[in-house]
């Protein structure tokens, strides 16, 4: 009887759960589908309710210039708009400087808006609208609404403005050669850069909205004639179907339309370079802007992306070939090294010439654990000193990792803990991690534990399988349908021209395949130089 009771009991909680969450919804969804009233007293109230307790929402009444029968009211939020924007350019032109009509033109309440609208602002951007939820929409978005007395529509000012970072170098892709300027986190200074880089009507810009409660500002930026229409549809797609209470940073939204969420490897790639997304943008991609962040989405993602940096299209050609060529190696050497250490060591001692193989035995002598254990400890160590630099502030950050990773090395050494040669190789290990960018080689970073793992179980052989599986687990990747091993698997010839070398400009003429099969079309032939022919005399 008393377990009959209990699931009354919680059958009754469970009804007024989910009575308490429709009435929720109810109230946070209260301003949707309603128009504004020509009572402008009426509009006040409503809008003064939607807005209770909210300190930064500023009501500003104040009368007509012309006719001070006609009362005016301006909603800002403290701190979103411009303010001498809004005192001079529109509280100041309405409430004192409203230049005289003519006398056919008799300012009433009947054409009061029109010609605020015409004559009487003086910013660079107004709106109309009669619903209620774009009046709220815009405030908190930062631009200012002005409600005239007897209409029964708001004029939207455009006069955003807020302290903002200015534009700096890109802490996390640095160039030798090449512009320095790096996104911000206002998403119209980010669209400008872009745009500045590209000055063509084809570059699109469409703003969307994601976020039931934040309402975060997104930017779809492409070429129209150049991307194919077929990728815009599906990220249009996969954005729509995102509902989520926020978006704080572009990394949620890259969760929510990845192709493979589980995999270590990205498929959606990012960056914080505005020439590396106009570059993008040229060969057919989509970029996905985020308010509030720097960092720019870009789709599809290709894993050849991994050794490629903006250096290599403004040096010349023959030297960025081997430099490329260093970057793979180094991505193999972070991969493989430790595993690779821990199976000779392990099972074939054989390989290894005799003097070494005895220098590190009589290094190993006094260590009391296995090379597993010693390199997964070592490996750990190390992985906890990186993240402890990116966290400290970064005037000692560097500094500080440095000497922790000396001290720990040193000590562990000289306390018998570990054998000089395991520090060498974790040591080269995180130095050729460097080589690439962090987001890049995070993936293989995190892939060369479970390697160790094999290694340390079955030898070479289990290292070769590792391998094996991460190769079939690439080729099975897609970045919104397209192969992430691309232009390898499937080999386009026409496409390897900017992998493992790069051509000369003035050899590429065509766009990548999978991205910008639109267009193929990039420059021109015959534009290889040649020098002038000598003169006939």
């Amino acid at each position: 009887m008393a377990f009959i009771n209990n699931l009354k009991r919680l059958k009754r909680r469970r009804k007024d759960r989910n009575r308490d969450g429709d009435g929720q919804k109810t109230s946070a969804d209260s301003s949707q589908n309603l128009y504004l009233d020509t009572d402008i007293e009426s509009n006040l109230k409503y809008l003064k309710e939607i807005f209770q307790g909210c300190s930064d929402v500023v009501f500003r009444e104040f009368l007509f210039a012309q006719k001070e029968q006609i009362k005016l009211v301006l909603i800002y939020i403290d701190g979103m708009t411009s303010k001498s924007q809004v005192s001079d350019q529109i509280m100041r032109a309405l409430a004192l400087e409203v230049p005289m009509a003519a006398d056919k033109d008799l300012i009433t309440k009947t054409n009061a808006l029109h010609f605020i609208k015409m004559r009487g602002l003086c910013v660079h951007q107004v709106n109309e609208t009669q619903k209620v939820e774009d009046v709220v929409d815009a405030v908190l978005s930062g631009d200012t609404v002005l409600l005239v007395d007897g209409h029964a529509t708001a004029l939207i000012n455009g006069s955003r403005g807020w302290e903002s970072r200015s534009i700096e170098e890109s802490p996390t892709e640095g160039v030798v050669r090449g512009p320095r300027e790096s996104f911000v986190e206002t998403i119209r200074t980010n669209t400008s850069l872009i745009r500045r880089k590209i000055k063509s009507p084809s570059l699109k810009i469409e703003m969307l909205k994601l976020g039931e409660v934040t309402k975060t500002d997104i930017a779809l930026v492409y070429i129209k004639g150049i991307v194919n229409e077929g990728l815009v549809k599906e990220v249009k797609k996969r954005i729509s179907g995102i509902k989520i209470d926020g978006v704080l940073e572009s990394g949620y939204i890259e969760e929510l339309i990845a192709d493979s969420p589980y995999s270590p490897f990205p498929t959606v790639s990012h960056t914080e370079r505005p020439d590396r997304v106009a570059a993008y943008l040229l060969e057919g991609r989509v970029a996905i802007l985020v308010d509030g962040t720097p960092i720019v989405l870009l789709v599809p993602s290709f894993f050849v992306e991994t050794i490629q940096t903006p250096d290599d299209y403004y040096e010349r050609s023959p030297i960025v070939a081997p430099v490329r060529l260093l970057r793979l190696f180094a991505l193999v050497i972070v991969l493989t090294l430790p595993s690779l250490y821990i199976a000779i060591v392990s099972y074939h001692q054989e390989m290894l010439p005799t003097p070494l193989l005895l220098s590190i035995a009589a290094q190993r002598e006094a260590v009391p654990f296995p090379v597993f254990v010693e390199t997964l400890l070592m490996e750990v160590a190390f992985e906890i000193i990186r993240e402890a630099g990116i966290r400290l502030p970064r005037s000692v950050g560097q500094a500080v990792s440095i000497v922790a990773a000396l001290i720990v090395g040193e000590a562990a050494v000289r306390a018998g803990m570990v054998a000089a040669s395991t520090v060498i190789v974790v040591a080269l290990t995180a130095m050729t991690s460097f080589t690439v960018y962090y987001y890049a080689s995070m993936s293989l970073r995190l892939l060369r534990f479970p390697m160790m793992g094999l290694a340390a179980s079955l030898g070479l052989f289990g290292l070769i399988v590792g391998i094996i599986v991460i190769v079939v687990h690439l080729a099975s990747l897609r970045s919104f349908g397209v192969p992430y091993l691309a232009p390898f698997a499937p080999v386009i010839p026409g496409d390897l021209k900017d992998t493992l070398v790069r051509v000369p400009w003035w050899s590429m003429r065509r766009r990548p395949l999978f991205a910008g099969q639109n267009n193929p079309q990039r420059e021109v032939s015959e534009m290889k130089p040649k020098p002038p022919q000598p003169r006939k005399r």
